[in-house]
């Protein structure tokens, strides 16, 4: 009777352990992003990382997403998840340059890498490594988050002819991009997402800069703005997970694989997927908005572009090694790999080219 008592306890204890291993195994992690419910492709790119995760991991890994409007912070991913406050972001690194001024070149610089080059620059190359150096300092890790390809210049309500119709303009665009046209007389602001197209709208600004046909149809800027360039500053825009040190740390070698997969993989299919909605997007625009005209900036502009871009780069790296050992890699890896696209892509989009 005893040993049957105790056996039966022994098996509830066993039992109550097994139950209290398994419950200890399973991790919840809160995800701030810097974009508002249902943000296509963007949203998307997160809602899909979490339901890789989730699904790899058995269940064990669950992680749980708010938006911009719920932390109200879309430009405050970075404090959120250095504080403590989430475990991860979705974000754009370059709305911190403010207070992490090498942070934006891992998002994107003028006249620099196109998307497959930007990738084999962080995987291939000193790319994860010098982000590493950036963020760790403030008890971060950062991954590449997905990539929009090649950015639109921005939807303009007047032609851009020369440099002097830049003098004066008011326009949203982020970043090192914002630096140089600040440089050419543009009065340059950085507005949350959803605040474009009312600001587009009531003329607070001439000109906004977003993504690309795919994200910025359903922004509806063809509505207002006729002029819709291409672009020169954003040739292979990446965003970024950011995951705070402490709750990397907390998880098991295991969970930590799945995330960096789910991370990459969600990563990559932004960058798929931005290609395949630009197209559905660009089309639909065309055939339904026949104003929209599409321009290229003149050389004038090209190159005055060029000339503030290569004069900041400098200024940048003469003030920090750091800054001068990114912008040195990324100039060095853009020499070497660029050789390969352009008698690649480039050489085969011209030779086929039928206007």
């Amino acid at each position: 009777m005893i040993t049957r008592v105790f056996r039966t306890a022994a098996a509830a204890l066993l039992l109550s352990v097994s139950s209290l291993s398994v419950a200890a195994d399973n991790f919840t992690l809160r995800l701030a992003q810097t974009w508002g419910p249902n943000s296509p492709i963007l949203g998307e790119t997160t809602e899909n990382m979490a339901k890789m995760a989730e699904e790899m991991s058995g269940g064990r890994l669950k992680i749980r997403i708010d938006s911009a409007n719920k932390h109200k912070a879309p430009f405050g991913i970075f404090d959120l998840v250095r504080n403590g406050q989430y475990d991860m972001g979705h974000t754009a690194s370059y709305y911190y340059k403010g207070t992490i001024p090498n942070a934006m070149y891992f998002t994107t610089v003028p006249f620099g890498m196109v998307a497959p080059e930007v990738y084999a620059w962080f995987y291939h190359d000193q790319g994860m490594e010098l982000m590493q150096k950036v963020y760790e300092p403030f008890g971060l890790l950062s991954f590449p988050g997905g990539n929009t390809g090649n950015q639109m210049g921005g939807w303009f309500n007047k032609e851009i002819n020369s440099v002097a119709d830049l003098k004066g303009l008011k326009m949203r665009t982020p970043g090192f991009a914002g630096e140089v046209m600040a440089e050419l007389g543009v009065a340059v602001t950085n507005l949350p997402p959803g605040e474009l197209y009312t600001a587009l709208e009531r003329g607070t600004v001439d000109a906004v800069e977003w993504v690309g046909p795919a994200l910025d149809f359903p922004m509806g800027f063809h509505q207002i703005a006729k002029y819709y360039y291409s672009g020169w500053q954003e040739p292979g825009a990446e965003v970024q997970f950011l995951i705070n040190d402490k709750s990397w740390n907390k998880l098991p070698k295991d969970l930590q694989a799945i995330l960096r997969i789910a991370m990459r993989t969600a990563a990559y299919d932004m960058y798929i997927q931005t290609t395949h909605e630009s197209g559905v997007a660009w089309d639909r625009m065309k055939e339904d908005y026949p104003n929209v005209t599409h321009k290229t900036f003149p050389p004038e502009v090209i190159n005055a572009m060029r000339d503030a871009t290569n004069k900041l780069l400098a200024a940048e790296a003469e003030k920090d090694d750091l800054a001068k050992e990114i912008i040195n890699s990324q100039r060095d890896y853009l020499k070497q790999v660029r050789q390969w696209t352009n008698i690649s892509d480039k050489a085969y989009l011209n030779s086929i080219a039928t206007d």
